[in-house]
This record gives structure tokens, sequence and C-alpha cells, in this order.
């Protein structure tokens, strides 16, 4: 992961130059100054139209186009005939093939009968323009008023000689008579691309873009700023995964072509109600078409009240915290490690350890313990020191976070089963992944305690202990070195029966001795193993669809049948076998690239009878409805979120209380990344997932629930909600 995060960085660092070299839009004139339109009417049957064109700027042909404005004045007794324009420069454009365009200047002529007593007329001027930097401004209607001159006595109006009236040219036409979108023609800025926006709480926007169809919007050519808010402080916004695109402006790009929506946080001095004016600037394009310069839409948003002063962190300034509040964060930090030994993740993990410390004996036991906290200690920190680094590119993440990528979930299934495949006796200690796997089992002296320790970790990311989320949230949110500290005590929990067995003479005496019941014992802790990676994959399934699993599932025998190839190779001295066996052994790893590759699967929640998708909007609705709602943020991976559904949210005593309550039972799938999934967490204060909101009836901030919940607990708050 951290070499595709620096590959990632590398690549952003070499694209971002090239493409401000391509296009620098500082140095684009606004439009009126980049075409200056005038008119004039040299009869009253023959109205001019003129553009003065800056340098280095050119107008089309086919996008020039004048009809007489529907304003209900005089306008209505002037008949106008199609518009005569000169002949262009024909070349090739980049946008539309091939067309004439005009440099310099324009002089079109529009002619027509105007009826007896009509002295002013209004017209609609349609064009459209580039500039050489390769950059064309959006189509640009512009309304004139003309002023027509007095009808001279036995007159005729409308036969006007043209100097150019016999071109032989398509004429454009009455604009009003033109389906821009049916002709392939441009939309205006405000069409093409919509942008709303809502508060997703006290401390998160929801900005949703919107562009038409066959248009996409550029993800890092977008910026947001505060005109009014007082005190408020807009962060980085959370884009969810863009479309690579290439395309003639600016290369390889990040693009969207549906619709977006954006969780943009922030930090606010004051937690009361205020109002914000929001701009936002961003950029888009047509496919195949034009690329508009950068579009800047303001947007008005009433920010409800916050439940604390600073919003947007979850914890105060670092220079604030008082010495007390932090030796209890780190506190709660262990507790929540200690208890991360006894959720089902970790225990087969723990029975191998305990397996090691039983064949180590008693006098190796506080050896052997110090090695497997130091594995313990270094995966949280390096756990904690990537959450951290990602969080501070702008990425909102939160504990389990790993467990979003298919390709993490994959390797992880392939280890429980390598795992699994070592205490079953089909590969011993070898070279290779052979070796790694039994390392991490049965490999006696300080790599095998290591190793022990970094699995530990490993397969507790998906539980969420109590205790942890207020020190998880604390790191998360305070200065990087308090919170590696924070990492490093939620290891030193995890860590600490082994140590307290390996340094408290009694304690090891409780161990039993060793003997033959430690073989059949390792063999049964395969089982454990396989039912892991089963997991895994059914999670994958969540992620990946059928494809997903059948391509780890391939991989898997593969790899077993390399593993235990290898096994059966280990004394012989022919090297051509044991190349084969490592070529199947790298085949094992081919359907990883593969599932990486994958598309997403659609949600792994599905809204069941009583059930409502989590949707920032809805939720609103039903808030504004009087409805108390429970929201259930969870994912497939989360095993504390699988014990509380099926102990708490799948029993007849919460949906008697949720009947009772009128409630609303809103489901939240954070299984695959969602910006607005995140968001929620965020504005809860929650680092990951389980999280419970109830929602009283009368409005106000919902009441956060425990991770780990009881029937009386909820039945209580949801009761409460009803009342408020």
């Amino acid at each position: 992961m951290l070499l595709r995060l620096f590959c990632w960085l590398l690549c952003a660092t070499l694209l971002i130059p090239t493409a401000a070299r391509a296009v620098d839009e500082s140095e684009l004139l606004p439009i009126d100054e980049a075409f200056v339109l005038t008119a004039k009417a040299s009869e009253r049957g023959l109205i001019e139209f003129s553009w003065t064109i800056a340098d280095g700027y050119y107008l089309y042909r086919h996008r020039t186009n004048v009809s007489v404005s529907n304003d209900g004045g005089d306008s209505a007794g002037f008949k106008a005939n199609p518009l005569q324009l000169p002949d262009g420069d024909r070349h090739t454009d980049e946008f539309f093939g091939e067309v004439e365009t005009y440099r310099g200047s324009l002089t079109a002529i529009l002619s027509g009968a105007a009826a007896d007593g009509v002295t002013e007329v209004s017209f609609k001027v349609g064009y459209q323009g580039c500039a050489d930097l390769g950059v064309c401004y959006p189509p640009h209607t512009q309304t004139l008023r003309v002023s027509l001159p007095a009808a001279a006595a036995g007159g005729l109006q409308g036969l006007s000689t043209l100097p150019f009236a016999n071109t032989g040219k398509p004429l454009f036409g009455n604009v009003a008579e033109v389906s821009l979108q049916a002709d392939g023609l441009a939309l205006p800025e405000e069409q093409a691309f919509t942008l709303e926006a809502i508060p997703l709480s006290g401390s998160t926007l929801l900005l949703r873009f919107t562009p038409a169809t066959g248009y996409y919007l550029y993800r890092d050519r977008s910026s947001f700023t505060v005109i009014e808010g007082e005190g408020v402080t807009l962060l980085a916004p959370q884009w969810p995964p863009a479309k690579s695109h290439y395309d003639e402006h600016f290369g390889d790009v990040a693009v969207y072509f549906e619709q977006v929506e954006v969780p943009l946080p922030l930090t606010r001095e004051k937690s009361d109600k205020q109002s914000l004016l929001i701009e936002a600037t961003f950029q888009g394009c047509q496919t195949d078409g034009i690329c508009y310069p950068p579009m800047t839409r303001q947007v008005r948003i009433e920010l409800p009240a916050s439940t604390s002063a600073s919003a947007g962190s979850a914890v105060p300034a670092a220079k604030t915290l008082s010495i007390g509040v932090l030796l209890l964060t780190l506190l709660s930090a262990v507790l929540g490690g200690l208890i991360l030994n006894l959720m089902p993740c970790v225990l087969p993990v723990l029975s191998l350890k305990a397996l090691s410390l039983v064949e180590g004996g008693r006098d190796q036991a506080h050896r052997s313990a110090l090695w497997y906290t130091a594995g313990v200690l270094v995966s949280f920190a390096a756990v904690g020191a990537v959450a951290l680094g990602l969080r501070s590119a702008g990425l909102a993440l939160g504990w389990g976070f790993q467990l979003q990528q298919p390709l993490v979930i994959a390797v992880l299934a392939y280890l429980m089963f390598a795992v699994g495949l070592s205490l079953s006796g089909v590969f011993q200690i070898g070279a290779g992944l052979a070796g790694a796997g039994q390392s991490l089992t049965e490999k006696k002296g300080a790599a095998g305690d290591f190793f022990t320790g970094v699995l530990a970790v490993v397969v507790a990311s998906p539980c969420t202990a109590p205790f942890m989320g207020p020190a998880l949230t604390y790191a998360f949110a305070a200065p990087t070195w308090l919170a590696m500290g924070v990492f490093l005590a939620l290891g030193l929990g995890l860590a600490l029966p082994f140590l307290l067995i390996g340094f408290v003479p009694r304690l090891a005496n409780l161990l039993p001795k060793s003997g033959a019941w430690m073989n059949t014992f390792k063999h049964a802790m395969a089982f454990p193993m396989y039912l892991t990676a089963a997991w895994l994959v059914s999670i994958l399934a969540a992620q990946r669809g059928a494809d997903g699993v059948l391509w780890v599932l391939a991989g898997a025998v593969f790899l077993a049948l390399a593993l235990w190839w290898r096994e059966q190779l280990r004394y012989d001295d022919r090297r051509w076998p044991k190349l084969l066996a490592m070529a199947v052994l790298l085949a094992s790893l081919w359907p990883l690239c593969v599932i990486h590759r994958l598309p997403a699967n659609a949600s792994a929640v599905v809204a069941r009878a009583g059930e409502v998708a989590y949707s920032a909007d809805e939720l609103t609705k039903l808030r504004s409805q009087g409805r108390v709602v429970f929201v259930n943020m969870t994912a497939d991976w989360c095993v504390s979120c699988k014990v509380n559904e099926k102990a708490v949210l799948s029993q007849d005593g919460f949906r008697s209380a949720m009947q009772a309550a009128n409630a609303v039972y809103m489901k939240g799938d954070w299984t695959n990344v969602d910006p607005a999934i995140t968001a929620f967490l965020k504005s809860h204060d929650a680092v990951g997932v389980p999280l419970y909101v109830v929602y009283p009836a009368g409005g106000g901030d919902g009441v956060v629930l425990p991770t780990i919940l009881t029937s009386g607990l909820v039945i209580k708050a949801l009761r409460e909600a009803a009342l408020k």
C-alpha cells in the first residue's frame, strides 16, 4: 500500500507541472474582452453585428447566430432573414473537426423588414470562441437593443443589397429553433454542470456535482472558499474514487462522468447556527468537445448548530490538553487493546502464541513475550503511520480502513490459508513464502514470536473493543507524536497478557506441560485459520462479487499446490522441479492483480423489509417529518458489527422498541470506500465502525451509543428519543 501511495504521489508531482504549463487560466481574458460585440442599424432593414477579436483568440463561424428577442416590445414588428456571414479561415479544429474561424474582427449582416412605427429591436446574439492556449469558452448569448433609423418616405424595406449575400454557405438560422444537445453543440455552463450543497452535519457540508450526459468534471481542478461565515475554515474535500481519463488538454486526469457527492469537512470557532456563503471553483469538459474555462459558483448553506465549539476537530489543540486528559486517553488505549484479546478475531492467534510458550518452556517465556510484544508494537506503529500519513494527504480514514481494499482482503485470505496449511503439516519451514508462513506459526525463537505478534494485529483490525473509540478519536486528530503514542498504547494492551505470563512466575507456572497433546492441538488450530480465510473470501464477495471469489479460490489452490510441492522437493537436488514449483507459486499471485482491477460490487448492505439505506438527504427528510431514526453504520468485515446485529439488532425486543417509537432503521455500508459515510463518521467523532446514532423525534443532536450494544441500552435510547 505504501508503494502504491508513493507511486501515486510521484505521478501526481510529475503531472501537475505539465498541466500547469499546458494551460494557465490566469492568462485568459473574460469573454466580453476577448470578443467585443457591437451592433448598429445602417438602415431599418439592415443590422450590422461587429466583433473585435483579441490577439490569440478566434470565433467559430458555425457557432455564430442572431435571432430577434421575443421581449414583447417592438421586436415583434421585425421579421429577420437568415444571418449572413463572410467566409472564414478553413482548418481542422481539435474540438469540431473541419470548421471556419475568424480572427481579428468579424462583421455579420442581418437583413429583415421592420413594421411601421418600430423604433427599437432587441436581438439575441449567440457565439462561441476559443483561445490559442487550448481552452474554449462555453456558448455565450448576449442581448443587444438596436435603434432603427426613421423610415424614408416611399422607401422599400428589406431589399438592401448585401455585399456577400450569395456566398452559398449554409446558414446557422435562429438559435431559438435549434436544439443544442441534439446537434452536438456545447451546453451553457449552467446546464452542463450543476452544483448543489446541503449541510451533512454541523461540521461537514455535502456538495453534489452533476455533469450533463456527455460531459465530465475534473477532480483536481477545484477549490472552495468561504465568502461569508464567521470563524469557519474549510478542510480538504473528500472526493470519492474517480475514473482515469486522457484528454487533449491536461493528459491523464481523474474525472467524473456521473453525479458525484463530495463531503467537505470544516472547522468552526462558534457552535451557533449560522448562514454560510461558499464559493466553488471547478472545471469540466464536453466529451470529444470543448473544455470550459474554470467556472465559479456561489451557494448559500444554513449551517446547523454544533455540539462543540470546534466541530471539525475531535479533540482540542495539543497545547490546551492537560496531563490528566492525556493519561486518561493512554489508559483507555491500553484497556481497549487488552479487551481486544477477548474478541473472536484474535483468539485463534492467541492460541498459537500460548502453544509457542508451552513449547519454549517457562524459562523462555519472558524472552518470547518480549519478541511478541515487539511484533505487536511495530505493527501498530506501522498501521498508525500509514493511516495518519494518508489522512494528512486529505484522505478520510478510520480504524479498519485497510479492509476496504479488496487487494488487502485477498492477501489476508492467502495468509490465513497458508498458516492453516502449515499447522496441518502440508509444509514446514522453507524458502520464500513457505518460510514466511511457517515463521508465523511454528518457527521457534525470536522470529516466530515477532511474526505471531504481527499476525495478531492483522487479525485484530476488524474488531473494535470498548475504550478504543475515545482513544482512536484522539489519535486521528492529535499531533503525530501524540497519535503514535496512542497506537503504541493499544499495542501494549494487546500484548499485556503475554507480558504478564512472561514476567510473573506464578502466571507462567499455570502453563501446561509440553507433551504429545501439543501436536494434536496444533493440527486442530488449523481449522480456525481456514474459517478465517473463508470469512475473508465472503467479504471479498461483497466487494468484488462472484468473479473476485473465483479468482481468490483459484489462487489458493495454486498456492497450496506450490507449498506442498516445495515441501516434497525439500531433499531433491534437482533444480528444474524446484523452479517449476516456484513458477506455480508465482502463478498463485496473479489473481491478486486481477482482483485489484475488478469493478466494485454494489453496496454490501441490502435494504430489507423495515430498513432504509443510508442517505444524507433521506436522513434530513425523515428528521423533518419528526421521525425517530436509528442509524447503524456497519461493514461486512467488522466483527463487532456482526455480533451486535446478531445479538441485539435482529431480536424481537429491538423490533418492538422500534415499532413503539415509530422509528426508522437506517443502515450504512462501509465495506467499500464511501466518502459520504466517512463524513458521517467524522461528524460524530467516530474513527470507524460500528457507529450507532439515535436521532430524537423532536429534532436536536443524535445520541451516540457504545460500540458494544445491549438490548436494554438500545430500548432505553429509543424510548427516550420518542419522548423528546
